[in-house]
């Protein structure tokens, strides 16, 4: 066998530029550009329970890419992520409750008092790891959930808080089919911003923590920066998702926020692939469908039965 005909398997590469380049191949890019064209024109083809499903997916998925950041690509464990969801919900809805910032600057900004939570909670998390970890972010978690019952001036307590729905130059966005274009800008911008965050010096540092830990701070990389780091940006991209939910919903509950999403937030990324940007979205459709699949399973071999007898 001559030389020439072998090829090498997996992902190979051989220069700076193919290892920094966002797609592996034309062929990539070209899939990605087709299924964005495709949900641009999507309104025009589903009704709005297909699009309340895709934007339920939509928000997921940037959630789910927040914990795959800190999961996946940093090694860190949180079992806590859907208090940072909900914070980022909670804190959209008062930035334009009480200081009538509009919906759309009211979600990166509340995103962004979402990343200050995270390193705040981030600090005493970065010097654990594993099941202290782990037991560290279960306490978060039951930290949140006490403060969103408390802080009936942020949360609105049991009450709950409206979240007024999203316009832009006099237009409502406050339909399936025209709110999907809002999470669908977001969804690109956030997956844009994570892709190429993972080509940087933090991304790969991010990467090296993960990895070996020893071997990255014999390197001269700070642990305990990156760790701290890795939540802020996990919780960004958790109150970005948040945010978006709750002006979607136009209203927002405390008791949404509990152990069982957090849980689900890292069945997605487990699902779709620890480490993998595209592999959040995958998850996040995973566990949306999944349950009205069951449904319609359900459904259709019960009318089966009944037929038969």
């Amino acid at each position: 066998m001559s030389l020439k005909n072998i090829r090498p398997c997996g992902d190979f590469r051989t220069s700076y530029k193919s290892d920094m380049s966002l797609f592996q191949d034309k062929k990539s890019f070209f899939l990605v550009l087709l299924g964005i064209v495709f949900l641009i024109f999507s309104p025009l083809f589903f009704d709005s329970y297909i699009m309340s499903l895709l934007i339920y997916i939509g928000f997921y998925a940037i959630a789910a890419l927040g914990l795959n950041i800190l999961v996946g690509f940093t090694g860190q464990i949180s079992v806590g992520h859907a208090v940072f969801f909900g914070f980022g919900a909670f804190a959209s809805a008062w930035l334009n409750n009480k200081f009538h910032v509009p919906v759309f600057f009211a979600i990166p900004l509340a995103a962004c008092l979402t990343a200050a939570i995270g390193l705040l909670f981030g600090i005493p998390a970065a010097r654990v790891k594993g099941l202290y970890l782990a037991i560290a972010t279960l306490a978060a978690q039951f930290i949140m959930e006490d403060f969103f019952s408390r802080a009936s001036w942020f949360t609105g307590g049991v009450d709950g808080a409206s979240a007024e729905p999203l316009k832009i130059f006099g237009i409502f966005f406050d339909t399936d089919e025209k709110y999907f274009y809002i999470v669908l800008f977001w969804v690109i911008v956030s997956f844009l911003i994570a892709a190429n965050l993972m080509r940087t010096r933090d991304g790969r540092a991010f990467l090296a923590v993960r990895d070996h830990y020893l071997s990255a701070e014999m390197m001269g990389i700070n642990l305990s920066k990156y760790r701290i780091l890795s939540f802020g940006i996990s919780s960004f991209f958790a109150g970005m998702g948040g945010a978006l939910y709750g002006h979607y919903l136009n209203f927002v509950s405390i008791e949404e926020f509990n152990i069982q999403l957090s849980i689900s937030f890292l069945a997605m990324i487990i699902i779709g692939g620890l480490g993998s940007i595209r592999g959040s979205m995958m998850g996040a459709a995973f566990m949306v469908l999944l349950p009205e699949i069951m449904d319609w399973l359900t459904r259709s071999l019960s009318g089966t039965s009944i037929d038969n007898m």
